[in-house]
């Protein structure tokens, strides 16, 4: 038999759409069984800083659609040091919080990692993220909804690349990983993706301009991971510039539009099932996991794995983008 009886709920680090589809089904479900709910906002600030909220099932009505956090997430340098830790500890005794379910992203699950061994905390955590990076878990909460949006994003941006016979450097976000930009170029039917994966076996920018960049098209469109690895855009666009001039080259940044927006069926109901899983996670004593999901099943995933493993690109599908291409 569990002995928790009320939990907190943070969100930290970026923004994802189905952060509050999770929030939500974390909500719900710990109501359902009996748990009472506290809604931390602005992440492990607010943790330290007092701002806790008990929520109800009202709370959280209509926000399966929005976008972003109700919880709003902010970075927090103070949860870094030991002090910092003890004073968000603290908050969660004068509240009577026996656990944490924390969604966000890699820095998140470390921070809650060292909170949980640091205090013997039990906390599990949802992988918020649209890079979807974190090992353990086929898909992150938020990766399906940026995917479309940058889909819907390369459509537009073809349409002028054609009109002016132009090369379109796309950037998208994935900081480390390249899955955005890799299943984005498929998606979009764009001629290449430049990912940090691969970037130290071949030169990339090199094989693309060998392959002529296909002159039996009218336009190319090359989709770019954001990473210190690849250059990023610019500093793509600049070599092109300086190397092979007779391309008419362009860069465009898609930035944070990638993680607005209403979340994707996909997202939602992914969030929903994760956040349903933690609440099961909890009342089954699991403390220091990640729910994840793998063929389609729900697995909990030690943080140690989740953080420490790099999730590994499918390089079938840089193949598949490769023949597709021509």
């Amino acid at each position: 038999m569990s002995t928790i009886k009320s939990i907190g709920i943070l969100t930290s680090g970026g923004d994802a759409p189905g952060m509050n589809a999770a929030i939500r089904a974390v909500t719900r479900a710990a109501i359902y069984a009996g748990i009472k709910v506290y809604g931390i906002y602005h992440g492990y600030r607010g943790l330290i800083a007092d701002e806790i909220e008990e929520f109800s099932t009202q709370n959280v009505s209509n926000i399966i659609q929005r976008g972003g956090t109700i919880l709003k997430t902010a970075r927090c340098k103070e949860f870094q040091t030991e002090e910092g830790r003890r004073q968000a500890y603290e908050t969660l005794r004068r509240y009577k919080i026996d656990a944490l379910v924390v969604i966000g992203g890699d820095g998140s699950l470390t921070g809650a990692r060292i909170f949980g061994n640091e205090f013997s905390v039990p906390i599990v955590g949802l992988p918020g993220t649209i890079d979807n990076d974190l090992y353990g878990t086929d898909c992150t909460i938020g990766y399906d909804t940026a995917l479309n949006t940058i889909l819907e994003c390369v459509d537009k941006i073809r349409d002028t690349a054609t009109s002016h016979e132009r090369l379109f450097f796309i950037e998208v976000m994935g900081r480390d990983a390249g899955f955005l930009a890799l299943n984005g170029a498929i998606a979009s039917g764009a001629e290449a993706a430049i990912i940090p994966e691969i970037s130290t076996e071949v030169d990339q920018l090199g094989e693309l301009i060998k392959a002529g960049f296909r002159k039996s098209k009218n336009s190319s469109i090359v989709l770019v991971a954001e990473s210190p690895v690849t250059g990023g855009a610019m500093a793509l666009a600049e070599r092109v510039k300086n190397e092979y001039p007779e391309y008419d080259v362009r860069v465009t940044i898609l930035g944070h539009l990638q993680r607005g927006g209403r979340p994707t069926a996909y997202d939602r109901i992914l969030a929903s099932r994760m956040g349903a899983a933690a609440i099961d996670a909890l009342l089954d004593d699991q403390r220091n996991v990640m729910i994840g999901v793998k063929n389609d099943e729900i697995v909990y995933v030690p943080f140690s794995k989740a953080i420490k493993n790099e999730k590994p690109i499918n390089r079938n599908l840089l193949d598949t983008l490769h023949r597709l291409s021509i």
